[in-house]
């Protein structure tokens, strides 16, 4: 199985019709958080989703900021884990289902404005079951590293 296999994700094409819309990427991110609803406590906001790439920013704002005024690391994880998980939605076939396994974390400076998180996965070949590093980073406004993560998805085919 290929990067590339059809059809497409459903995913991957919601996001492509709705990004073409006025607001679209911000209609899609709110569904995304009606589907999964922890992920609307960071209010997240796509920047780019393809196989292969999930780029999702975070506004600081009071409720994501810990008690220096950064944006917490626990809002910073749960970026990571949107990122990772969408892009593993949109890269894998549809015949095929993720799910994640575990996640190490690396904070590396405090974030003090707005972050971005971005997921990539070069892996082109799905086959059997198997357990996936998907590397995510996370930067700030200036372009500073403030968090560094893989996550374990465990990729197997989907179930008749």
């Amino acid at each position: 199985m290929t990067l590339y296999a059809t059809p497409r994700p459903p995913t991957l094409r919601s996001y492509e019709k709705l990004s073409a819309w006025p607001f679209g990427r911000w209609l899609f991110a709110r569904v995304v958080c009606f589907k999964a609803p922890y992920f609307s406590t960071i209010r997240p906001r796509f920047l780019e989703l393809r196989p292969g790439l999930c780029q999702v920013a975070l506004r600081k704002r009071r409720a994501v900021q810990n008690h220096i005024g950064t944006v917490h690391a626990i809002a910073m994880a749960n970026l990571c884990e949107l990122a990772g998980g969408m892009l593993m939605e949109v890269t894998i076939p549809v015949e095929m289902r993720w799910i994640p396994r575990g996640m190490t974390i690396e904070y590396l400076r405090k974030a003090q404005g707005n972050v971005t998180a971005v997921a990539r996965l070069d892996k082109t070949e799905w086959h059997a079951p198997e357990n996936v590093g998907v590397p995510l980073t996370v930067t700030d406004d200036a372009g500073t590293e403030v968090v560094r993560a893989v996550i374990t998805m465990y990729v197997s085919e989907r179930k008749s």
